[in-house]
């Protein structure tokens, strides 16, 4: 059976969806708080690279982050940024933006974003409504 990546058309697919999903968050409401979350951290360039990398190993394709980076799990990655439940869901709404926008045809796109659902909830680490940091 093939990769999911390989079913999303390989690591061009990739690309394209972190390029269009940070292009969202650049430019759209929904992206603000994501936004200034990341610029707290290493900025939008590191970020568009960094996520290309994970999302192929995430997606069953090349481990360059992971071998890079360690067998660090996802949460402990993020357990320095405030993440409330509102900007799980914003990342989510705008991650499935993206997926459609670059043309991840059903039913991989529903697998996908399921995988995207339990990830980005999971990193919830603070109450809703708190103050963003």
């Amino acid at each position: 059976m093939s990769s999911v990546i390989d079913r999303i058309g390989g690591e061009a697919a990739v690309r394209a969806l972190v390029e269009r999903f940070y292009d969202l968050i650049e430019t759209v409401p929904e992206g603000r708080q994501i936004l200034h979350l990341h610029f707290r951290g290493h900025g939008i360039a590191h970020v568009r690279a960094a996520q290309f990398e994970f999302l192929c190993g995430f997606l069953g394709g090349r481990r360059d982050y992971m071998e890079r980076v360690g067998a660090l799990s996802l949460k402990e990655q993020h357990a320095h940024v405030p993440i409330r439940p509102e900007d799980a869901e914003d990342w989510l709404t705008l991650m499935g933006q993206a997926l459609q926008d670059v043309g991840v045809a059903e039913p991989v796109r529903g697998q996908v974003f399921g995988a995207f659902q339990r990830a980005a909830r999971a990193l919830i680490n603070r109450e809703a409504g708190s103050v963003a940091e």
